[in-house]
């Protein structure tokens, strides 16, 4: 429909995770300075609407132009990639297919983790850069904006982004649902990589602050983060002092041996342990300990397995929300497409209208010209309103009804492109 209303079409290029490997996609992913010129050299060659999404796991250009491989030599001009490699590990989309596409990006459907909306952030700073550099057009902007809109929705109303999807949430959901009176338990978590900081962040929803410790190699990055979030902080030297007395060790070091061996833990000691390393980090011969349970990213993942599985039974209901959108758009773009002819009706029933009554005013005296034109209006909105609702009936064939129109009411090379 969309190709309907206007002398462009609406094409999507890109390539992601399903078919380009992370050096592949290394080769097309386009810095920030780099996107912003790229959208820059699109407007200077006349491409009316363009949008571009470069993240770790895709990058992607939405734009209305008359030939996809506008959009792949911009791409390829300011990226690392070439068109022969391109060609081989990517993905055409064209008018409403690629509106489609860009609304399952928008949803999540298409996230390398079903349903994992750190993707809505990326997509708005796209289009944010797209509108402050004025190259997104009418059209473009409102299909983004149904595609967030439809993202929220599907947020909101599914399960489709519920569960654990990461291990360090997968480690505090475990200990949510084995744990006795958990928020009550010492923990101490050892360790502050991405995993280990993203733990903390988890652990501090459902914790006491005060009965989390922080400990890492470096005390002074331990003790900036512990301070910030109101935490306990301990330096290393401590840690084997500190274990006698908690409930739960978290172990989220990145080392490519044990960083807990068997020395750490005292004998007959009640302690879980979350090992979140890979290779592991803590000693395997501790899992035979008495009053030692020790859980690794395997045990862990089973976790996430299942959200999974359970996210996949969303689908369906996020593609019909997404249908539900796209028809409002169908709608919109109808619209659109049916004002110009529309108006030209109107316009060409004033005339007789106006004709009529002149010609009434003119031959009789007593005649009211204002009662006239008011009933007269009326006629117009009417017929006008009867037109409008033929056209957006779903079996009328638009053009042909158009065309009839334009013969019916001499409107000459009437127009419906918006």
């Amino acid at each position: 429909m969309l190709s309907e209303i206007s002398n462009k079409t609406l094409y999507n290029v890109g390539l992601s995770y399903k078919k380009a490997d992370v050096a592949t996609r290394g080769n097309f992913s386009i810095s920030k300075e780099d996107q912003k010129r790229l959208l820059e050299t699109a407007k200077r060659r006349g491409i009316e609407g363009i949008m571009v999404l470069s993240t770790c796991n895709r990058t992607e250009i939405f734009g209305m132009s008359d030939h996809p491989f506008q959009l792949i030599d911009l791409l390829c001009k300011f990226s690392k990639g070439t068109v022969e490699e391109f060609i081989k590990v990517s993905h055409i989309n064209k008018n409403s297919y690629a509106v489609n596409h860009l609304f399952r990006i928008a949803t999540g459907l298409e996230s390398q983790i079903l349903g994992d909306y750190e993707i809505v952030g990326q997509l708005k700073e796209a289009y944010y850069q797209a509108k402050e550099l004025n190259t997104l057009n009418l059209y473009l902007e409102r299909i983004f904006n149904l595609a967030l809109q439809a993202s929220k929705e599907v947020k909101n109303t599914t399960d489709l982004s519920s569960g654990t999807t990461t291990v360090s949430y997968a480690a505090i959901q475990y200990i949510k649902d084995n744990v006795k009176d958990f928020s009550s338990k010492k923990i101490v978590l050892y360790g502050l990589g991405d995993i280990g900081k993203n733990t903390a962040k988890n652990i501090i929803q459902y914790f006491d602050h005060s009965s989390i410790t922080i400990v890492n190699r470096t005390f002074e990055k331990a003790a900036d983060f512990a301070n910030k979030h109101q935490l306990r902080v301990a330096s290393y030297d401590e840690l084997k002092s500190i274990i006698e007395h908690i409930d739960i060790l978290i172990v989220a070091t990145s080392a490519k041996q044990p960083t807990i061996t068997a020395d750490f833990i005292p004998n007959n000691k009640e302690l879980l342990i979350l090992d979140l390393a890979i290779p592991r980090n803590v000693e395997p011969v501790l899992a035979e300990r008495n009053g030692i349970t020790l859980i690794d990213v395997d045990v862990l993942s089973k976790e996430t397995d299942k959200t999974i599985e359970n996210r996949k039974l969303q689908i369906p209901v996020a593609e019909e929300i997404i249908q539900k959108y796209i028809k409002e758009l169908e709608d919109w773009l109808a619209f659109r497409r049916l004002t110009p002819a529309l108006n030209s009706l109107k316009k060409s029933l004033e005339n007789i209208q106006n004709e009529v009554l002149e010609y009434h005013q003119k031959k009789y005296d007593s005649f009211n010209a204002e009662h006239a034109e008011m009933a007269t209006n009326q006629i117009v909105n009417r017929i006008t309103a009867q037109f409008a609702k033929h056209l957006k009936e779903a079996d009328t064939d638009v053009n042909k009804s158009v065309l009839m129109m334009q013969k019916i009411f001499n409107i000459q090379d009437e127009k419906i492109n918006a």
